[in-house]
């Protein structure tokens, strides 16, 4: 295990208090493992934007009755099979489809894929979710 710093930190109660009821949600076991997550956060979204390689998941819904949609959401994938490692296709319901799609490269690139792919007719939502590949974090 690396070399663990203890230092203080000066919060308002009020604060604090939120914090508290954080960790309790998330059920850490103490204040530094929310705080070692938080920062962790932080250092992957600098990743984003620092353009580094990165890999995420992007999903969507869509209603896959709209004309062509399908055939778009397919052509755009094939536009940046470069970026798409892997995807998964579920049938929600008889009209609803969700996909994800686990993707890597330069956040900047990982971005156009998601954006191309969520603005699309038909698509009624999709997000992003970023993160690393694990590569400098501890």
């Amino acid at each position: 295990m690396k070399k663990l710093v203890r230092f203080g930190v000066s919060l308002d109660h009020h604060l604090l208090d939120d914090f508290d009821k954080h960790i309790e949600r998330r059920n850490y076991t103490n204040r530094s493992e929310a705080l070692r997550d938080l920062i962790r956060d932080n250092l992957v979204g600098q990743e984003w934007d620092e353009n580094k390689e990165t890999v995420g998941t992007i999903t969507f819904v869509y209603d896959h009755h709209v004309r062509d949609l399908t055939s778009k959401l397919t052509d755009i994938q094939h536009d940046y099979h470069g970026q798409i490692l892997s995807g998964m296709h579920v049938h929600l319901d008889h009209d609803h489809c969700l996909e994800v799609l686990v993707v890597r490269g330069k956040g900047s690139d990982i971005r156009k894929v998601a954006d191309a792919l969520v603005s699309v007719k038909g698509v009624k939502h999709g997000k992003l979710t970023m993160t690393t590949t694990g590569k400098g974090l501890d």
